[in-house]
């Protein structure tokens, strides 16, 4: 007798069922209500746009919150003309955001309320959950301002009763305090018998304090919440962000983590707009270089690229150029890895080597929006920088990264991709190269004896520089000094003797005997021997003089320069 699967013959019928669904959603979408339609079975749900309404408005409503661009909420809808769905988005842009509805299924919209469970003890409050409280972040940014505010609040909250009330606090009063003190990164590693918390400030990171193996697993299991990441995976790298609010101002978290020895890795990138918000003039550029600069980027066409190894400011340098010349009569637009800061009326897009997205694919795209401005993350191949040259070439700017040791490095490592000498003479405008160094602490410097070693440092730097025919009194100091500054440490700058930081400088400029050279395939030092003529200062050199001004010290520019090479 043969024998029928019901169960298999019921699951091919609801799958037809389901799939008839589909196709009369999107059918309704396009012809009856004019927007997009959306299948969510094979997406990924953002975690941050679910949390701009509860699980109890989500099913109430009968819509499901499904993505956050930016400040724009994609929501998926039933019908877009239900009362649910109106009431949804007027709730919504009550709170600031944009709400785009999109028509999607029943299926599609009971998969966002499942994703609810993950969060559901994020929804009984804001103290108590796993969101970001900004009345917490803005509280602490306002009140913590040294290392040792840092190192009471931490110790405080974690010290406090174990409960899951006080543990959900933990990190938002973790990313507080290192937005108070101006940290960078906070970095979260397991040690064989603890877990140590450490903060990057002004590139150094300092140890701010230790805890349990129980602690770190319910940071763990929240920082994965809030990025969007896999709570099941430990054992591959996984990257993610999330976002919160410091006032009007949107602060990014960028995630990583990454397995170790005794437990996974977790770094977090604090990417404060106000950080980004740094004028050309207050980058520690001198006034000859910045009216070489203006010059440069203010041209009609032309590339400007910038070398330094990572954590250099690189990027910031990038931004203040983009912001000094931003007009809503130019079209700008910058391709990224990873887009670290949102800029206002500037395209930025994110390179997605997943999606065959990269550096290449998107400067090819760029050119077909008809940009004025293109700035370039990095160039990292020769089909980049050929299409980068010709770029600057046929009516545009273009900004990008370099991998070389020096501003003189720049040509060498151009011609080594491939990129015709003849159109690089006309395409290059300068070649930059910046470090960071940090600045003394203006409340603790005072002056100390020179040594030896530092005073013959200092001139025979100094007499090369002039024997290049370098103004070099024009900054205001002299080489025949008795005494320099440094900074012992104090309450305000966390016992480090530094606060802030700056850039140290060299440009290499297009100008005729540059371009005489290139046809030779020059080396490194011959483009440097020519560059020395042009009347700016290297980086040793602009090293030397904000020493000289008292503006950082020896230890500090040796570590980034190196003083004693010989020319």
């Amino acid at each position: 007798m043969v024998q029928f699967d019901e169960s298999d013959q019921i699951k091919r019928i609801n799958n037809l069922r389901e799939a008839e669904e589909e196709d009369v959603v999107a059918m309704l979408a396009e012809q009856r209500y004019g927007i997009s339609y959306v299948n969510l079975v094979s997406q990924s749900i953002d975690n941050d746009a679910i949390r701009l309404l509860t699980e109890e408005q989500a099913r109430s409503f009968d819509v499901g919150p499904y993505k956050l661009i930016d400040k724009k909420l994609l929501l998926a809808v039933r019908s877009p003309n239900s009362t649910g769905a109106i009431k949804a988005k007027e709730l919504i842009e009550a709170n600031g955001f944009e709400v785009v509805m999109v028509m999607a299924s029943e299926k599609s919209i009971e998969k966002v309320w499942g994703h609810y469970i993950d969060l559901s003890y994020a929804t009984r409050s804001r103290a108590g959950g796993l969101d970001i409280s900004p009345d917490v972040l803005l509280d602490l940014s306002k009140t913590v301002k040294t290392m040792e505010d840092a190192v009471r609040v931490i110790n405080e909250a974690i010290n406090e009763s174990t409960g899951v009330h006080h543990l959900s606090r933990i990190l938002e009063i973790i990313l507080g305090a290192g937005i108070g003190i101006g940290a960078s990164d906070v970095h979260v590693e397991p040690m064989e018998n603890n877990v140590e918390l450490r903060f990057r400030l002004d590139g150094v990171l300092h140890i701010i304090t230790t805890f349990s193996a129980e602690t770190y697993k319910q940071i763990n299991t929240r920082i994965k919440l809030l990025s969007g990441l896999k709570l099941t995976i430990s054992a591959t790298p996984q990257d993610g962000r999330f976002s919160a609010f410091l006032g009007t101002d949107e602060i990014s978290f960028r995630t990583s983590m990454i397995p170790g020895a005794y437990g996974e890795s977790i770094v977090m990138r604090i990417l404060n707009p106000k950080s980004i918000r740094v004028q050309l003039n207050e980058l520690g550029i001198s006034l000859p270089l910045f009216d070489i600069f203006m010059r440069g980027i203010k041209k009609p066409n032309g590339m400007v690229l910038l070398t330094g190894p990572t954590g250099s400011g690189k990027t910031t340098t990038l931004y203040a150029f983009l912001q000094q010349i931003f007009s809503t009569e130019l079209k700008i637009i910058t391709i990224e890895d990873p887009i670290e800061y949102h800029l206002a009326g500037i395209t930025q897009t994110q390179v997605d080597h997943k999606k065959g997205y990269t550096f290449l694919e998107g400067l090819r795209s760029a050119l077909r929006q008809d940009p004025d401005i293109i700035m370039v993350g990095e160039i990292r191949d020769s089909e980049t920088a050929k299409i980068a040259v010709e770029s600057a070439l046929t009516g545009h700017i273009v900004f990008s990264t370099l991998h070389t040791n020096s501003a003189s490095g720049v040509i060498p490592r151009l011609i080594d991709l491939d990129v015709n000498a003849k159109l690089l003479v006309s395409a290059l405008s300068l070649a930059i190269a910046q470090r960071l160094v940090r600045k003394l602490c203006e409340n603790c410097k005072h002056e100390r004896p020179i040594t030896d070693e530092e005073k013959n440092t200092i001139t025979t730097i100094w007499n090369d520089a002039v024997a290049n025919g370098k103004n070099m009194e024009q900054f205001g100091v002299k080489p025949d000094v008795t005494m320099l500054w440094t900074a012992p440490g104090c309450e305000k700058c966390g016992m480090t003797g530094y606060k802030g930081r700056l850039g140290i400088f060299e440009v290499v400029q297009m100008d005729e005997n540059i371009e005489h050279i290139i046809l030779s395939n020059p080396t490194e030092r011959d483009i440097k021997k020519i560059a020395n003529k042009q009347g700016t200062l290297d980086m040793r050199e602009d090293g030397i003089i904000k020493i000289l001004q008292g503006i950082t010290d020896f230890a500090e520019v040796k570590s980034v320069v190196d003083l004693d090479e010989r020319k």
